[in-house]
């Protein structure tokens, strides 16, 4: 997938044949995203033209309101990682910057869209505003569809059977609530984040747990405290974990949280790689115990349980 960081960086040769673009902010990439993208892909191939995402590297937010701004769901790169999985030929990830908010929004559309990426068919989600001030919407986009030869298309919200609505701030708040299985359910994979093996205080070792820690830059939003199994992603390959978030209660409740993933079977020494780390059920909150050998029999069970849940 070609990656393209600005808009001076666009060429509309690369563009001859038309493009079919999605434009949305696309955080977390959800079934709703994903809805739009598939689409947008499918038509594309339908009329002959390179299917294109457009959207930002950061939050919009982040510029207009930072105080506002929510966390992300996902890291720049896992975004990309995630388009790209889907096919598309292109994405157009650039800052939402001060340049960049104050085009107005007919002209991002004319002179962006159609002018730099020969658009002959735009998309967008129902909620989705462009331009200065947001003040583009459907409507708008429709209009100047008839004006310059595109066609404009309007995609409602998408619906999970069991969460309702689809959107990122609903990711978001089941993240922070701990409901990994719900997240999982509105991105239509499981949550994950990653970072950096590094060294930890050994204490799992030694109690017979060795675990993976993700230190340094860790990319994604980490779910609430508490104890998940998942899978451990290395080098393309999931093996089951039982994963623990937060400090240790027990013996240092003062340590800001963190995550560790006891790989199950597995004895690789694998400090300093990039791990994946991917949550798939949660198991139970953060508990502090009386004595080691309480935590033991809590950290046996907890295994057991994982095991089960992921036929491991």
């Amino acid at each position: 997938m070609q990656i393209i960081e600005s808009l001076e960086a666009i060429q509309r040769s690369d563009f001859a044949a038309g493009s079919c673009v999605a434009i949305g902010k696309f955080d977390g990439l959800h079934l709703g995203h994903q809805a739009i993208l598939e689409r947008m892909r499918a038509t594309a191939g339908d009329i002959g033209a390179r299917s294109v995402a457009f959207t930002f590297a950061n939050h919009p937010l982040s510029y207009l309101r930072p105080d506002a701004c929510p966390r992300p769901l996902m890291s720049r790169e896992q975004r990309l990682e995630a388009i790209a999985a889907l096919g598309l030929d292109a994405c157009v990830m650039v800052d939402f910057d001060a340049s960049f908010a104050s085009i107005p929004a007919e002209e991002f559309v004319v002179d962006v869209l159609v002018g730099k990426l020969n658009a002959k068919h735009i998309l967008m989600g129902a909620d989705f505003r462009f331009g200065h001030h947001g003040s583009g919407d459907g409507d708008l986009l429709r209009a100047l569809g008839e004006q310059h030869g595109f066609v404009a298309e309007v995609l409602d919200w998408v619906e999970d059977d069991e969460e309702g609505q689809v959107s990122s701030s609903r990711i978001r708040e089941a993240l922070l609530a701990g409901d990994v299985e719900g997240a999982g359910r509105m991105t239509g994979r499981p949550v994950a984040v990653r970072g950096q093996v590094v060294h930890g205080d050994a204490r799992g070792r030694e109690l017979g747990f060795p675990t993976a820690n993700l230190g340094g830059r860790v990319e994604g939003l980490v779910p609430a405290d508490g104890v998940y199994a998942g899978w451990a992603v290395l080098d393309g390959i999931a093996h089951p974990a039982a994963i623990s978030v937060g400090n240790n209660p027990t013996f240092t409740p003062d340590e800001v949280s963190r995550v560790e993933a006891y790989i199950l079977d597995f004895s690789d020494d694998i400090y300093g790689r990039t791990l994946e780390v991917r949550f798939a059920h949660h198991l139970r909150g953060t508990e502090r115990f009386d004595g080691l050998e309480a935590l033991v029999v809590q950290m046996n069970a907890d295994v057991a349980e994982a095991r089960t849940l992921l036929g491991a």
